[in-house]
């Protein structure tokens, strides 16, 4: 049950060339900085990335994208990567964007074994080009296939050494859905505690979803764009 391994680099050791690899996060929030860094130094190539967005240049996931890791990338927002737009429109990387709350629920039904859904978003739009789609009760819907994939990278607040975690604020973003969605889930975690020291009705991830577990090495938490208010005196 002891799911604990050494480091970043001991816990992605088996991630493959073409993966499929979902990574938690929202923005620069409460992404799995250390696993993404370890894929970097592994060098694993040709992989298909699901997440939020693509991090920015020389952080997060840029790093992957500088190293010519990426061969696609399901995704709902790309807006702070100029890499990846000139990879874009150089054709170096296959991108499907979708929209937040769609790509958020596909990733939950993959979680709960359920293949497809129809929703209303996206019908009319490009969203639903060669997609099937249904009326029902006078409305039309699209059908969306769920996603999942053979690892799941998650950040989380703390964990436990069986694997149970708890999220902080935002960072309980995509990473809860993202834990139950794969193959293999690895998990970092800013704090590492032992069975039996977290709250039983806190936790927002149970360990039986989660295959390996460490405590971060390092976290820069960077802010994607800072904001500041001109105090008028």
């Amino acid at each position: 049950m002891n799911k604990v391994v050494a480091n970043s680099d001991e816990a992605i050791q088996d991630v493959f060339d073409g993966a499929t690899i979902m990574i938690g996060g929202f923005g620069l929030c409460g992404i799995p900085e250390n696993l993404i860094r370890a894929l970097a130094r592994k060098g694993s190539k040709n992989l298909k990335t699901i997440s939020n967005n693509v991090g920015v240049d020389g952080f997060g996931m840029g790093l992957l994208l500088a190293a010519g890791q990426i061969r696609s990338h399901i995704g709902s927002y790309v807006g702070e990567n100029r890499l990846l737009e000139q990879m874009v429109l150089e054709k170096k990387i296959d991108l499907e964007l979708a929209p937040q709350g769609t790509f958020a629920e596909r990733i939950r039904a993959g979680g709960a074994g359920i293949p497809a859904f129809f929703t209303p978003t996206g019908v009319g739009t490009i969203v639903s080009e060669n997609k099937e789609t249904r009326e029902f009760d006078g409305r039309k819907y699209v059908m969306e296939r769920a996603l999942k994939a053979d690892f799941a990278f998650v950040k989380a607040w703390k964990g436990d050494k069986w694997g149970n975690l708890v999220y902080r604020k935002t960072a309980r973003n995509f990473n809860p859905m993202m834990a139950t969605a794969a193959k293999v889930t690895i998990v970092e975690v800013e704090n590492l505690v032992d069975v039996g020291e977290l709250e039983p009705d806190s936790i927002h991830t149970p360990g039986i979803y989660i295959k390996r577990i460490f405590q971060g090495e390092m976290y820069e938490r960077r802010i994607e764009r800072k904001t500041v208010r001109t105090v008028v005196s």
